[in-house]
């Protein structure tokens, strides 16, 4: 920002003649409506729809919602949550969304907004792409590109408009600290992944001689449990492996034959399938593999995002902040029989609130103990 505006803002508390809350008023409508498009986003990215059009509708009775029928909050609350077509129920999700994005854009505003509005309103764009990850991720286990990526090219062309994210009124040097913190951000985590890959990238399944291990069209079901293919292909590179005897397809089988099934492939032997062209497979399987990831490559991207915005200084402590919190969430959820070693989490949620500790009081933290 440049150092006349900031002078002028502090020598007149009052914008265009308006005095600051009337703002901060503003800035939570401007939080509901932009929540109302988030909703949008939430359900339509991992759908890969457009969140333009068709406009808002009824997912039931594919109700085209009128703009007088679609005001955040008053809309969903005048309706008790049900659309004004069918009844059908309307998730509280869509409320919630609505509520929370209009807090964080008046949080933002009420803790930025005296000193720098402009970084204010930059913060308030980031904490939309926060929200959008965070449903999305909880819900499908992604974090769409055009979240992320898309973020990051955002928080590289909003710097120059808001130097202050990056601690400085000089916009080259904000650019510069925007570009290091993409490039740290994503080295950082992708480091983490390739070791995690390596560490912890297969997990052997322990097999009883003459176990019979049947892969079926959700996934693979062995003698005291099912597997769902959901929880094993992360990435079209992920392949299950398994060596067994008496090897058998719908129309052949193998005496003894190693098998790799990735997305687009199935091998036996020397054989290759289409996956989806094979309804059955079996075996006495005397070995099973499935791959695991430490990390999504949608967090490696999400870090570039949270680094062009904050700085690479952020990316560290984010990391830091969510690897911790992961840790602490994931072992209580095991402990209390929620869920097992195995199951796969979440963790831009996690990213999203080290970032957030950062944006509200770890900078200064950092500066504190580390002073850059």
């Amino acid at each position: 920002m440049n150092p006349r505006f900031v002078e002028w803002w502090l020598a007149h508390p009052s914008l265009f003649g308006m005095p600051f809350h009337f703002w901060t008023i503003v800035i939570a409508i401007l939080g509901s409506f932009v929540g109302s498009f988030l909703n949008v986003c939430i359900h339509r990215m991992p759908l890969d729809q457009s969140v333009v059009n068709p406009p808002s509708h009824c997912p039931h009775c594919r109700y085209s919602i009128p703009w007088y029928l679609n005001i955040p909050v008053i809309t969903w609350i005048w309706l008790l949550g049900k659309c004004r077509s069918c009844r059908a129920p309307i998730s509280p999700r869509y409320l919630a969304v609505e509520v929370l994005t209009g807090a964080l854009f008046v949080l933002c505003w009420l803790t930025f907004g005296h000193n720098d509005p402009a970084t204010a309103l930059a913060l308030c764009v980031l904490f939309s792409l926060f929200v959008v990850a965070t449903f999305i991720d909880f819900e499908h286990f992604i974090i769409p590109d055009a979240i992320t990526l898309g973020g990051a090219g955002a928080g590289l062309l909003i710097t120059p408009l808001a130097p202050g994210l990056h601690s400085t009124f000089v916009v080259g040097e904000a650019l510069k600290r925007s570009a290091l913190g993409i490039a740290v951000g994503f080295g950082v985590v992708y480091g983490v992944v390739r070791l995690g890959k390596l560490l912890f990238g297969r997990e052997r399944i322990p097999i009883e001689p003459g176990t019979r291990v049947v892969f079926h069209e959700d996934g693979i079901r062995l003698p005291d449990r099912d597997i769902p293919f959901a929880d094993i292909f992360y990435r079209k590179s992920d392949t299950i492996r398994m060596v067994g005897t008496h090897v058998e397809l719908a129309d052949r089988g193998y005496p003894q034959a190693e098998v790799r099934l990735s997305q687009d492939a199935l091998v036996v032997g020397p054989d290759t399938f289409v996956p989806a062209d094979e309804p059955y497979l079996a075996a006495n399987a005397t070995e099973l593999i499935l791959p695991r990831e430490a990390m999504g490559f949608g967090d490696v991207k999400f870090m570039a995002t949270i680094g062009a915005f904050l700085g690479w200084q952020s990316t560290v402590f984010t990391l830091s902040v969510a690897s911790l919190l992961g840790a602490v969430v994931g072992v209580t959820l095991i402990a209390i029989g929620r869920r097992d070693w195995s199951t796969r989490i979440p963790f831009g949620p996690y990213l999203t609130v080290g970032a957030v500790v950062w944006i509200f009081g770890g900078s200064r933290w950092w500066m504190r103990m580390f002073g850059f």
